[in-house]
């Protein structure tokens, strides 16, 4: 008998426990899949709601990371779309039944037999993953694998929160300026909209990081901007913050929650919702915003900010980034 080829990967057992470094198999890419050497994985905050057992029913034992960079080795049955040695992004959504109700409308980021890498099926924190070629995007030449880890999700949803947000805003509000503000704020400057940074209270540092990549004002989450905003993205996982950026948004406005977790909004007078503002969720992506987004990303270099770490130090990294130490992003190097 031969022996089972190994990887080393980070593991979480149990929701609450530190992550483990273990020995596990090499999986095998089946039909419509590609395996992936592992190049890069951007730590998303979306991994620490996971960890903490906020968001429900993960697989156990459980790879998390859904912003992975990496090379094609090997190809499940029936792959034409990709060859050995080409370089592809996997994102959350990570498989759809292409058949239900939503799949068959066009919102198959509804999906109601979704899997989603890192949560439902293993993710990247590993030296290998296997993936599902639908939802596995040629990454833009010209970005490194650390850079581009974090296109994979803080550029892809971050993006469908910016498109949800309206095609005639000119004045955009981002609230927490971490990973994914800082991919979007470039985008929309580039776009010619005027952006509007919100951090935590006297977190001055994002703040100027903000003016650096072209915010017009920057400033603390409890005040206002110094005019109305025609819309808000809130990519902080904080409830209050949804009547602070009602507040901030002229008549016609949309806030958008951008996050798949949120402590509880707390409750707010009508007033603030009232003169038509709106408030609406993102849900995953679909492969259209992939391809959107991923084309912007040829357009114009993004600056990505990340900070790497080892694999073995995916439990520092975490802390770093639940601290809100990490400037840009978090990005695990197997």
């Amino acid at each position: 008998m031969s022996r089972v080829k190994t990887m080393r990967a980070i593991v979480l057992e149990k929701p609450g426990e530190p992550l483990r470094l273990k020995e596990v198999p090499i999986p095998s890419p089946g039909p419509g899949q590609v395996l992936l050497k592992v190049a890069a994985c951007g730590i998303c905050r979306t991994d620490l709601h996971i960890l903490d057992g906020e968001l429900p029913n993960p697989k156990l034992p459980l790879i998390p990371g859904h912003e992975i960079v990496g090379r094609v080795v090997e190809l499940g049955a029936g792959v034409t779309r990709y060859r050995i040695g080409d370089r592809v992004g996997v994102p959350w959504l990570g498989y759809t039944d292409g058949t239900c109700r939503y799949c068959r409308s066009g919102k198959e980021n509804l999906c109601e037999n979704a899997r989603f890498t890192g949560y439902t099926i293993d993710g990247g924190y590993a030296e290998y993953t296997v993936a599902d070629v639908r939802y596995a995007f040629p990454i833009p030449d010209g970005y490194s694998d650390a850079n581009a880890a974090p296109l994979l999700c803080a550029g892809l949803i971050g993006y469908r929160a910016y498109w949800m947000a309206g095609d005639e805003v000119e004045r955009i509000g981002m609230y927490g300026f971490g990973a994914a503000a800082h991919i979007i704020a470039q985008v929309a400057v580039h776009q010619g909209k005027k952006v509007y940074a919100f951090t935590r209270p006297g977190d001055r540092e994002k703040q100027e990081f903000a003016r650096q990549l072209g915010a017009v004002w920057a400033g603390d989450s409890t005040v206002l901007p110094p005019e109305p905003l025609d819309a808000a993205i809130i990519f902080a996982p904080v409830g209050p913050l949804v009547p602070a950026a009602l507040r901030a948004v002229d008549k016609g406005g949309t806030v958008v929650c951008a996050g798949i977790h949120m402590s509880e909004i707390p409750a707010f007078p009508y007033d603030i919702l009232w003169e038509e503002r709106r408030i609406v969720s993102v849900a995953n992506l679909t492969r259209r915003d992939g391809e959107e987004f991923m084309a912007i990303a040829r357009e114009f270099p993004i600056e990505t900010h990340v900070t790497e770490f080892p694999l073995d130090r995916a439990n520092k990294a975490i802390a770093e980034l639940r601290a809100g130490r990490i400037k840009g992003a978090a990005v695990l190097i197997p």
